[in-house]
């Protein structure tokens, strides 16, 4: 089965934008303090992920303007699976070990840090793809839309880097700033489709 350049660029957008609807679920469970099992969701991340990887790559791999762009919506899918797989097969049995151990307590929370770091690249990744798409589809036309993401994106970049390089601070949301520079790109990505 082959898909054209349009449909791999759609599905991606459509991916990108289940990805920001798992993080704001995931952040509103943890938020609310619920003790509903939050697992399914990182699960199912890692499979929007995966099949993200595939499809941004087969749009790179077809060749257009934004190579840069699906370069790096590819490489943040990639990290954010190795991220949440982390988050699935290690957090849990740290945690186990650090209660049975308190000595371990430091290694649990080095591999908790070490998926934060990686969950920040990929942010900063897909704030470059947000300043890439963005400005693409402001120099197309649509101006605000183009402005808007390719601002948010550059923030992310900012609020991600600043992390990666200082550990979490908490003052600095990198993550919404991540979150909102995934769902403007894929309001962009849609958008450049339906001029198509």
């Amino acid at each position: 089965m082959e898909f054209t350049q349009k449909q791999n660029i759609q599905i991606v957008a459509a991916l990108l934008l289940l990805v920001v609807i798992t993080q704001a679920a995931y952040t509103a469970l943890y938020m609310a303090g619920s003790d509903i099992p939050r697992l399914w969701l990182w699960g199912l991340e890692g499979l929007v992920f995966v099949i993200l990887a595939a499809f941004a790559g087969a749009a790179l791999a077809q060749g257009n303007s934004f190579a840069l762009g699906f370069s790096a919506i590819f490489a943040s899918a990639i990290l954010n699976l190795v991220q949440v797989g982390i988050g699935l097969t290690q957090f849990g049995a740290f945690r186990e070990a650090a209660q049975a151990a308190e000595a371990i307590a430091p290694a649990a929370g080095g591999v908790v840090a070490l998926s934060f770091f990686i969950y920040n690249a990929a942010k900063v990744l897909l704030g470059l793809a947000a300043v890439v798409i963005g400005t693409g589809i402001s120099q197309a036309g649509a101006k605000g839309l183009g402005r808007l993401t390719a601002i948010v994106g550059l923030g992310a970049i900012a609020a991600n880097a600043i992390v990666m390089m200082f550990g979490r601070i908490e003052a600095i949301p990198s993550g919404a700033t991540g979150v909102a520079a995934t769902l403007l790109l894929a309001i962009c990505l849609l958008k450049l489709q339906s001029e198509d």
